[in-house]
């Protein structure tokens, strides 16, 4: 069995076209504030990628760029605004933040009806509580976009998470359990975990690992998805050796190429949704 490559660059193209022609029936379009503390260049990068992708789409975004020794009380000062401009729509605070801020106490200020990251923890409650009204954190949310798009029904689908992250593990495993499946949350404490991978229809690998999870680790026939984004010898690759278990799955995700054009897409989604929550009352039904 030679695994069918889940095209994660292709499925973010067409909900991204699809939520294009939405905003252009708009005659108020979405605003998206992205607030990036410092000059990491992979954050500069990233945030740069999201501002071209949501004009792409008619969304008006700006980045609010502020300096590394930015006082932790002047970004919540900055976000307080934010937060009252009713233009204002979606707020995303790019991670990490530098060390002197409490990134936790960032997360919290965020008005839980513009936080379209999902990361905070009205949205996280919610999500717990299986309520429509949640804001799904992006990544996991692409993730079941692309579950269902390939291996369709979920429900008593057995998924192993590798990873337990609140960006990703913790918030799919609620997101999955949503969906009936058997739920299985891995770690770095846990033992003998290529026997639980095993067991699972669904593996996602979300551990910062690079190509840790091995063909032998993989039942015939399952789904695997892989969130990990590493570089060796100057090329990236995933927490999956690829190679390696497309000989054993049924569906697998390639790095790159795979979660991560989703992410920003669910982002976009997510910031739509935000808009019609907070000016109609509506759920974006993309």
């Amino acid at each position: 069995m030679t695994a069918e490559i889940i095209d994660g660059k292709a499925i973010a193209e067409s909900l991204r076209n699809r939520l294009a022609e939405k905003i252009a029936g708009w005659q108020v379009k979405p605003y998206l504030a992205v607030i990036l503390v410092g000059s990491d260049p992979a954050s500069i990068i990233y945030d740069r990628n999201k501002q071209k992708a949501a004009q792409a789409l008619g969304m008006a975004c700006d980045i609010y760029h502020l300096p590394e020794e930015t006082a932790e009380a002047d970004l919540l000062e900055l976000i307080g605004r934010l937060n009252n401009e009713r233009k204002v729509n979606g707020i995303l605070v790019q991670m990490p933040l530098p060390k002197h801020i409490n990134a936790a106490k960032v997360i919290e200020t965020i008005a839980h009806e513009k936080d379209v990251d999902g990361f905070g923890p009205y949205n996280a409650g919610l999500l717990h509580e299986n309520d429509p009204r949640a804001m799904v954190a992006a990544t996991p949310k692409g993730i079941l976009y692309l579950l269902e798009h390939s291996v369709g029904d979920l429900s008593g689908k057995h998924a192993v998470i590798i990873g337990r992250s609140n960006i990703v593990g913790r918030p799919l495993a609620s997101l999955l359990l949503n969906h009936h499946c058997t739920v299985t949350i891995a770690h770095s404490k846990t033992v003998n975990l290529p026997a639980l991978t095993r067991q699972a229809d669904i593996v996602v690998a979300a551990c910062g690992c690079p190509k840790m999870v091995k063909g032998d680790w993989i039942r015939e026939g399952a789904a695997v998805i892989d969130v990990g984004i590493n570089r060796i010898d100057g090329k990236l690759c995933g927490d999956v050796d690829f190679d390696e278990v497309r000989e054993k799955a049924a569906f697998i995700t390639p790095v790159p190429g795979g979660v991560g054009p989703m992410t920003i897409a669910m982002l976009l989604d997510n910031t739509c949704q935000a808009y019609l929550n907070q000016n109609y009352n509506l759920k974006n039904q993309s």
